[in-house]
């Protein structure tokens, strides 16, 4: 017997803050594309792609839960592209819910504390945030050695390659991690006296940033760092809700 599908997104919408959170104006937090009164197979993804629709409704999934919604170019017509992926859903007959900075954010089953704890931290605060929300999360460590912080983020996301940006030193004491890109955020670190950066990926001139303002910067790479928030949020449904989740990876190596 599936959940009524205005009852999970409800529960999602509550968990997560959507309607108070800040965000990017084309985020478009919350449900996206309405879909079946009734779910019983929830598949969730990091992005919104016909690689990704089609995965999910080779599936049988009712809703689709993602972290970078449909909408992120704004006001667009319904052609090209844009209307096969709508049209895969809605004939497909599959919701599509996005939750992006509320995702990031959240202390349970945000990616942010979710990759902390993968790297065998525990967070212990606040770092980072967006118009006043905060986003990211720090912690502090024994004088952690760099290459193993990066030997752990690289197993936390699979064993992807890791850039580091030794720009502080051979040892991380205090960490702080905002998945994606979360390079602009080296400016805030030094300013907190965080020596050490972890996220997904920034623009090229982090790496002077890195060296003059005395932060090292690991970076895991964009999708790797943020597979963790939909997996936890649709176990969570699973749990809550007697439905089945699945997670489809389709990596952009990015």
């Amino acid at each position: 017997m599936g959940a009524e599908l205005e009852r999970v997104v409800g529960f999602m919408d509550e968990l997560l803050d959507v309607d108070a959170h800040p965000d990017y104006r084309t985020a478009l937090n919350g449900l996206q594309v309405e879909g079946p009164a009734e779910v019983d197979v929830v598949v969730s993804a990091v992005d919104t792609s016909e690689a990704t629709i089609a995965a999910a409704i080779d599936h049988g999934a009712d809703l689709m839960l993602v972290h970078h919604g449909a909408f992120w170019s704004g006001l667009q017509p319904l052609v090209g592209r844009h209307y096969r992926r709508m049209r895969a859903l809605i004939e497909g007959e599959v919701a599509l819910y996005s939750a992006h900075l509320p995702l990031d954010a959240h202390p349970d089953v945000g990616n942010c504390a979710l990759l902390m704890r993968a790297l065998g931290l525990e967070p212990a605060a606040r770092f980072g945030g967006y118009e006043g929300a905060p986003l990211g999360w720090r912690a502090s460590t024994s004088g952690l050695q760099l290459d193993e912080l990066a030997r752990r983020l690289s197993h936390a996301t699979g064993g992807g390659d890791v850039r580091v940006i030794a720009g502080s030193g051979s040892t991380a004491g205090e960490v702080a991690v905002v998945t994606g890109g979360g390079g602009s955020f080296i400016g805030d670190a030094a300013k907190e006296g965080i020596d050490t950066l972890v996220t997904g990926e920034g623009a090229h001139h982090t790496f002077t940033d890195a060296h003059e303002l005395g932060v090292n910067v690991l970076y895991g790479g964009h999708y790797a760092t943020e597979t963790f928030g939909v997996r936890a949020l649709g176990d969570e449904l699973a749990r809550r809700f007697g439905v089945t989740h699945t997670f489809v990876d389709v990596p952009s190596g990015l």
